[in-house]
């Protein structure tokens, strides 16, 4: 029996825009949190800013992490037309920056437990920390070549899948700030994560953390060169 009330159906080929959102954020946020490991970092970073005051690393970290965001944006939006404006490929920014974090990693496993950064007897003051904000503590150490291949490969692939829409720009803006605020929260209270560790304990994982970083390097630097002799 028709009684004149037509029943609502939901086209399934119209999806809620947000759903979009919420795929580009969380595909940037899987897709790097993995390799920035802000967590992994922190015991690095604290070698690097020995004699840093807590406010002092606080301000060091927030630039990191600025830097660490404009970075990543600067990757997923304009990477690939840098690199084809200078003719560079994405094996070769493997095989280089792989290359940087093998010496970042090694210079810190011989680094003594009281060496200063740039090798100074004396306390260093907060600006001589803050000019290592971008290098080495931004990249290769936190944004690093893999993060940056893997940025630059989102952006291409989002582009041309759909082209630059607005909700796409906004997920990928969103899940580049939640990886900044990751690094941020991880730097300012890695001092707080020493302390529960103890002395002792800390100095065992800074020296895992280094040769781990070279071992990354490593890994990077024949990422880009397996595909580099492949292409003979």
């Amino acid at each position: 029996m028709y009684y004149g009330i037509r029943a609502r159906t939901r086209n399934p080929a119209v999806s809620n825009p947000f759903d979009e959102l919420a795929r580009d954020t969380l595909l940037v946020v899987g897709a790097l949190f993995p390799i920035v490991n802000p967590l992994g970092n922190t015991p690095i970073f604290l070698t690097l800013t020995r004699g840093l005051s807590g406010p002092g690393r606080a301000r060091l970290a927030r630039a990191i992490a600025m830097n660490g965001l404009a970075l990543i944006v600067a990757s997923i939006f304009i990477g690939t037309h840098i690199l084809t404006f200078f003719g560079v490929s994405l094996p070769v920014v493997q095989v280089g920056g792989g290359l940087l974090v093998v010496s970042t990693g090694w210079s810190l496993l011989r680094r003594s437990d009281d060496a200063q950064p740039g090798g100074a007897k004396e306390p260093c003051r907060e600006d001589d920390f803050m000019r290592q904000a971008f290098y080495p503590l931004t990249m290769p150490l936190t944004v690093g070549p893999g993060t940056i291949a893997v940025a630059i490969t989102l952006g291409a692939n989002r582009s041309g899948a759909s082209g630059w829409k607005l909700l796409p720009i906004a997920g990928l803006l969103i899940g580049a700030a939640a990886i900044a605020v990751s690094i941020y929260l991880s730097y300012r209270f890695a001092e707080s994560l020493a302390q529960a560790l103890g002395e002792s304990a800390m100095n065992v994982v800074i020296r895992l953390s280094s040769f781990i970083l070279v071992c990354i390097g490593v890994q990077i630097l024949w990422n880009g060169l397996s595909t580099l002799l492949k292409s003979l």
